[in-house]
């Protein structure tokens, strides 16, 4: 009895012990496997997405066009100072082209008019408008012969309209027949003729003007006034070589803002509490020199309008060096004396 070996109490509490504590670290191994096999599944997931990624990224550079747009280019190098010279350089080309460096402007003028005109001028009309036009051609406006040779000495006058609503209908074809006899319409193709368009018309009238005929100036007339056509023009050649001359009669009025009223402006709350106009010509007949109607030709789609086509083109002034010329013979009235235009 004495060589057997004989357990105590104290040993079984030991191994019991060490049978609990065992456990929890095969749970906590257990655990841990797991732990690594997730961490390097998602180590490897994350590779192969990068190669996925690339390989895209690789494969969609090869299919971009070669040709970068300015947007693509900032994107890219995300370079704020290049995009600041960019837009610096853009307008260094508007004011260039503005200035008269419009190449393919001069050979459309040029198949035009061999030498440069002195002036066109612009005679508003509107479809309704006959009884007026024949009234201008009855009294100060040349007719056949006439206007060409009148076109000889660097005047050319044309009547300017739009187009209709509901092209080639019967307003369209009833201006194309009046201008197949008199010869002397100015047709603006891409206009809607409308009362409510005529702001973007005056847009459209300097714009394509100073495409098709090259001259000094450029004479926006309604036609529900005379002119003193000798008049005109020797004012117009005192005028010559003067650049970024506008000439009409100026003023300054209230800004009509309730709505029904006569001459009602829906951007009456623009022009701040006093609510009055800033400085410009009166639409009834005002001169613009060769550099600014390019600069309306150049900027028109960025150009705001307002309710009246004076008064936008009085808002373009402000924003380009123009030199104001306030002329009083340019103020048609019902009073002649000393004027070159008066009410018809």
């Amino acid at each position: 009895m004495e060589g057997l070996p004989t357990t105590t109490k104290g040993d079984k509490r030991w191994r019991s012990k060490n049978l609990q504590t065992s456990k929890p670290s095969l749970l906590m191994a257990f655990f841990s496997c797991i732990a690594w096999l997730y961490v390097a599944g998602r180590l490897w997931q994350d590779a192969e997405n990068r190669t996925l990624l690339a390989n895209l990224l690789k494969k969609n550079m090869e299919q971009r066009p070669k040709v970068l747009t300015v947007e693509d280019k900032l994107m890219v190098l995300g370079c704020k100072d290049l995009e600041k010279r960019i837009v610096e350089a853009e307008m260094d080309l508007t004011l260039a082209k503005s200035q008269g460096y419009l190449k393919n402007q001069l050979r459309q003028s040029e198949s035009f008019s061999e030498k440069k005109l002195l002036a066109v001028i612009g005679v508003y009309t509107g479809f309704g408008s006959y009884l007026k036009r024949q009234t201008s051609r009855g009294s100060w406006m040349p007719r056949g012969d006439a206007l060409k040779k009148l076109e000889e000495r660097g005047v050319v006058v044309r009547f300017v309209i739009g187009r209709s609503a509901n092209r080639g209908d019967s307003l369209d074809r009833h201006i194309d027949e009046e201008n197949h006899r008199t010869k002397d319409f100015f047709i603006l193709e891409g206009h809607e003729e409308a009362q409510e368009e005529l702001p973007k018309k005056v847009k459209f009238f300097f714009s394509t003007a100073v495409q098709n005929w090259d001259a000094e100036f450029y004479v926006k007339v309604n036609d529900n006034i005379d002119i003193d056509l000798e008049g005109l023009i020797g004012l117009l050649e005192h005028r010559r070589g003067q650049d970024s001359a506008y000439v009409g009669c100026m003023k300054s009025g209230e800004v009509v803002s309730e709505e029904g009223k006569d001459w009602y402006e829906p951007d009456w709350w623009k022009f701040g509490d006093e609510k009055s106009y800033f400085q410009h010509a009166s639409g009834s007949l005002f001169i613009l020199s060769k550099n600014l109607a390019q600069y309306i030709n150049v900027n028109s789609a960025s150009l705001k309008t307002y309710a009246y086509d004076d008064t936008s083109v009085g808002s373009w002034m402000m924003g380009v060096k123009a030199t104001y010329i306030d002329d009083n013979r340019l103020c048609c009235g019902s009073i002649k004396q000393d004027k070159v235009c008066s009410l018809a």
